[in-house]
């Protein structure tokens, strides 16, 4: 009897002990993973904004031009660069007020998939003037847009590609 409770008491030892080094083993791979993260790639709040531009002046140059599936993939491509500030630049403060530009991107998606000229200009002001009072309320304030006078984009012809009907 007493030799079958050793037995069993080395059997218990002995998976408590394989039980540790497991989990020392995951401990390790858990701090390894966090390093990785850590050093992944990350947009930065400033290359968010620069891709926001891009985009805000294609979306222009494709509506002026009635290049409405052009200018609804612009659309599209701003919504997607915002989610990404949110995603990826959470904890800064001029992330809180992205939504202060949702209305103006919801009217200007509605003029471009009514493909109407007319509110798409006045649309499109207001998402720029909607742009600069997030600039002024987040302490941004020189960093001023404006309508786009002439496409940076030499080498995109924002024309329709079939002539709209």
């Amino acid at each position: 009897m007493k030799q079958l409770f050793f037995i069993m008491l080395a059997a218990a030892l002995l998976s408590c002990e394989r039980r540790g080094d497991t989990l020392q083993l995951l401990e390790k791979r858990i701090d390894s993973l966090e390093n990785e993260l850590a050093g992944a790639y990350k947009p930065g709040f400033g290359e968010l904004m620069s891709a926001i531009q891009t985009h805000h002046a294609k979306l222009w140059f494709a509506g002026k031009n009635k290049n409405w599936p052009l200018a609804a993939f612009e659309v599209k491509e701003l919504n997607e660069v915002l989610a990404d500030i949110l995603k990826y630049q959470n904890e800064r403060p001029e992330s809180r007020w992205l939504g202060m530009i949702s209305p103006a991107l919801d009217s200007i998606a509605l003029a471009v998939e009514q493909k109407n000229e007319e509110h798409f200009g006045t649309a499109y002001r207001q998402l720029t003037r909607s742009c600069n009072a997030c600039h002024r309320q987040t302490h941004f304030e020189y960093n001023v847009v404006t309508l786009p006078r002439r496409s940076p984009f030499t080498n995109q012809d924002f024309r329709a590609s079939v002539p709209p009907k």
